[in-house]
């Protein structure tokens, strides 16, 4: 029965999308359906096979083998803080970031990963039959991250009509960055994790596909140079227009930087969110004790919680962590779960640690039209910033599609 409804939940979010499409007439229903086929093969193929589970805890464990690395550097620094039974959720999860993050930094220094980018979302839009830059785009956020991708593409969206550029800011409500799967890797279940990744991917250019369908010719079907009218990471514009190469340990430096400053903005975020949420909690209750954010939220949520195919009590309960991880962001549901989720039953884990893997809340939006605001023309922003409404949507509905595609598989 639970996989019934599961079954039947997958049709209602695309449903759900069809309903809101801007123009229905339009949708490539034969390219949806050939996306969700691949991402449900895909989502069998690493949840169900020996090789695909030992690839994505091969991909875990090796995110966790650099944090434990990480660990090094931050005991040298701060021993008090790791040499103990239990370390603080800055210390565990969000130091480590001070190391990973240059790390794939020197990666796109020396060029390995913009040649991954590029090979994958050449790869992705010949499977889909996607635009080229949308699939490129796609492999980029996974990444770099959604403001990164968008800042180095600043050439392909001042090319870009409008419409397409819309297309980029929907998706980028569904990313995650490479570098901050460490983090996420110490909190949840790290093989759901990396199997909700490339599955957000694909579900992302599905949803964009049906919300915003968008004609794209095979002469505006072209990709500019990664970095476009922006300098890429490592690399200077000189005073004669020529590109040189930022010194190596001056580009490290900065990037070390950026990493701490990202440290201070998820945890001030964090601390800033939590409390905020505990004060809606103590004002609510005053009207009534049982009345909490999470409840009202849990209520909103509930229907589509149930759709995933739990029971009514574990979909309440997950409707609320649903509610919370929007409205907050994901590392405040995944500090409140994981010393708990190894208690919970597969399926939940699953549909749980996949729904929460992904930037998609409230902020992102803030965060994703600011980025726009100083890459694109005030016609083409006026259109992302008229379609908030559409940009959260396309978050919610890719997360509900990836949690109940990969839930399919894990009982």
């Amino acid at each position: 029965m639970y996989l019934l409804v599961n079954v039947i939940g997958l049709l209602v979010f695309i449903g759900v999308g069809f309903i809101f499409s801007k123009k229905k007439k339009e949708i490539d229903w034969r390219a949806v359906i050939t996306m969700l086929v691949i991402n449900l093969v895909l989502a069998w193929f690493l949840t169900s096979f020996s090789i695909g589970r030992d690839i994505v805890l091969g991909a875990a464990n090796g995110f966790n083998w650099l944090v434990q690395v990480a660990y090094t550097g931050i005991a040298f620094a701060l021993p008090s803080w790791v040499n103990v039974k239990q370390m603080d959720f800055v210390a565990s999860v969000l130091l480590p970031i001070l190391m990973i993050i240059p790390l794939f930094d020197i990666l796109t220094y020396i060029g390995i990963l913009p040649w991954i980018i590029k090979w994958l979302g050449r790869g992705l839009a010949k499977i889909t039959g996607q635009p080229k830059f949308e699939s490129f785009f796609a492999v980029e956020m996974m990444f770099l991250g959604n403001t990164e991708a968008l800042a180095v593409s600043s050439l392909q969206l001042k090319q870009m009509k409008a419409e397409r550029t819309l297309t980029l800011a929907m998706m980028s409500m569904s990313c995650v960055t490479a570098s901050i799967i460490g983090a996420y890797t110490q909190m949840m279940p790290g093989q759901f994790i990396l199997t909700a990744i490339p599955v957000n991917i694909i579900n992302a250019i599905i949803v964009t596909n049906i919300l915003n369908p968008v004609k794209v010719t095979p002469e505006e079907d072209t990709i500019a140079k990664m970095g476009g009218s922006a300098s890429a990471p490592g690399e200077e514009v000189a005073a004669d227009g020529k590109i040189e190469r930022e010194p190596f340990f001056s580009f490290l430096g900065d990037s070390i930087l950026n990493a701490g400053k990202l440290v201070l903005i998820i945890t001030a975020n964090v601390i800033a969110f939590v409390a905020l949420a505990a004060l809606i909690d103590k004002l609510l209750q005053l009207v009534n004790p049982w009345i909490t954010l999470e409840h009202l939220l849990g209520i909103v949520m509930f229907p589509f919680a149930w759709l995933m195919g739990l029971d009514v009590s574990h979909a309440f309960e997950f409707a609320q962590y649903m509610g919370t991880k929007l409205v907050t962001n994901e590392f405040v549901v995944m500090g409140k779960v994981s010393g708990s989720i190894h208690t919970f039953a597969p399926h939940y884990q699953a549909v749980l640690t996949v729904f929460v893997t992904s930037f998609a809340n409230f902020s992102t939006v803030g965060m994703i039209i600011g980025a726009f605001k100083g890459l694109v023309d005030r016609e083409k922003n006026d259109m992302i910033a008229k379609n908030v409404g559409y940009m959260l949507l396309s978050g919610i509905l890719v997360s509900l599609l990836s949690a109940a595609t990969v839930g399919l598989f894990v009982w």
